[in-house]
């Protein structure tokens, strides 16, 4: 099981990759490592941030895909009806855009760090975009 360190704006996150049940969408995000990005609040997703990634080409389909992800899940959108996204989801959420509902895939669940979720989504909505590090954790 591969485990992923996740710097969030003030916040450090473990979680581990889904890879049995989103083989390929694992594969191409540990492609990506150290990614570095800025996180915002969703618009759409009620309790979640995102990563918007515009037309970015990951290459993948939809696996492990989901509209109503967990507190503590991530998914990403490969693209389509809406731009490339990563979601970050600290609460109640169900992954939509102005497109309408979207179903994501589901590569990624939080291990340790969930009694800082909260406190995260209400930073990114009430302080603005954050920055946010994914890195392979060693060992």
């Amino acid at each position: 099981m591969k485990k992923i360190n996740v710097q969030a704006g003030p916040f450090h996150f473990v979680g581990r990759l889904e890879e049995e049940k989103a083989p390929l969408t694992c594969q191409r995000f540990l492609e990506l490592l150290p990614f570095k990005n800025k996180v915002i609040h969703s618009r759409w997703s009620g309790e979640a941030v995102w990563i918007p990634l515009g037309d970015f080409d990951t290459g993948l389909g939809f696996e492990n895909h989901t509209s109503h992800a967990s507190r503590g899940d991530i998914l990403l959108y490969p693209g389509g009806f809406s731009e490339t996204e990563f979601l970050f989801v600290y609460g109640s959420s169900i992954f939509a855009s102005k497109m309408g509902q979207l179903a994501g895939n589901h590569f990624f669940t939080l291990l340790e760090g969930h009694e800082n979720l909260a406190e995260f989504g209400k930073l990114v909505l009430w302080s603005g975009a954050q920055d946010i590090c994914f890195t392979l954790a060693e060992g």
